[in-house]
């Protein structure tokens, strides 16, 4: 078993450190625009954009489905001293459901439950281009080890502050740059209309899963402590078998056969 172990304020300092190196290679006056849920991860990512390049170039983008609220996101820009956008995805969701419907064609629940993460990164990209931004992808590695967030949606950005870190990582780290307990610790849920939260969903812990990751010590015990569920360490390595393919690059007919430069 792996030893581990983490510094947080080293951590975050590296971290704001890599975004201004990142943005020297940018154009001058580039910006960053990233999604706001009002979660501990596009929270993090939101206070570390801020004291790397000032908020003045940060653009957070609030975009609820429908009756939805803002949960803080609001809140936390205004702390944070940076521009928000409100854009709420209703009407572009249900007219895509009607454009397809007219087609004659039914989608699953799960093709339907992507939209929304879908349509939020194409309103991320036409703001970004409008601010002259880049666009932030705000997903961790616990989240996406297992294959949860979307692709092409919320797993796609121009870069990435938290893919190598886990949610326990960010967790310290937010409480290392300061930000208040209520916004770093509010229990993660997917985001949804009528959202579960993650953990009461996937049947295990992040704290199972991060020491998983970290050290390979597996969860004792069962999915939802429920043995005809199985044990919760062979859940957690089907779905990161199952999701591998949104983690790695799109395969490519005879790249290094026609093109031996690239």
């Amino acid at each position: 078993m792996k030893t581990y172990s983490f510094d947080a304020a080293k951590t975050a300092e590296d971290l704001v450190e890599w975004v201004r190196e990142y943005f020297r290679e940018t154009p001058e006056g580039t910006k960053a625009v990233l999604g706001m849920s009002g979660g501990k991860d596009s929270t993090v990512c939101a206070a570390v954009l801020c004291r790397a390049l000032g908020p003045e170039r940060v653009i957070g983008v609030s975009m609820p489905q429908g009756s939805q609220g803002a949960n803080d996101a609001d809140l936390i820009c205004k702390h944070l001293g940076m521009k928000m956008y409100t854009v709420n995805i209703q009407k572009a969701f249900d007219g895509l459901l009607e454009g397809i419907a007219a087609s004659g064609e039914d989608l699953s629940h799960a093709s339907i439950q992507n939209i929304p993460p879908r349509l939020r990164m194409t309103t991320l990209y036409a703001i970004g281009q409008k601010e002259n931004a880049r666009v932030v992808n705000t997903c961790n590695l616990s989240e996406d080890y297992i294959g949860y967030a979307t692709k092409f949606g919320d797993g796609a950005g121009d870069f990435s502050l938290l893919a190598n870190l886990t949610v326990t990582e960010v967790l310290a780290i937010g409480d290392y740059l300061g930000i208040p307990h209520e916004w770093v610790h509010k229990t993660p849920d997917d985001g949804l209309p009528h959202s579960c939260p993650d953990e009461e969903k996937i049947g295990f812990t992040y704290a199972e899963l991060d020491i998983y990751i970290r050290t390979g010590k597996a969860p004792e015990g069962f999915v939802h402590n429920n043995p005809e569920e199985g044990l919760k360490v062979d859940k957690i390595d089907r779905m990161h078998k199952a999701n591998l393919h949104k983690l790695l690059p799109m395969p490519s007919f005879g790249k290094e056969e026609h093109n031996p430069e690239i």
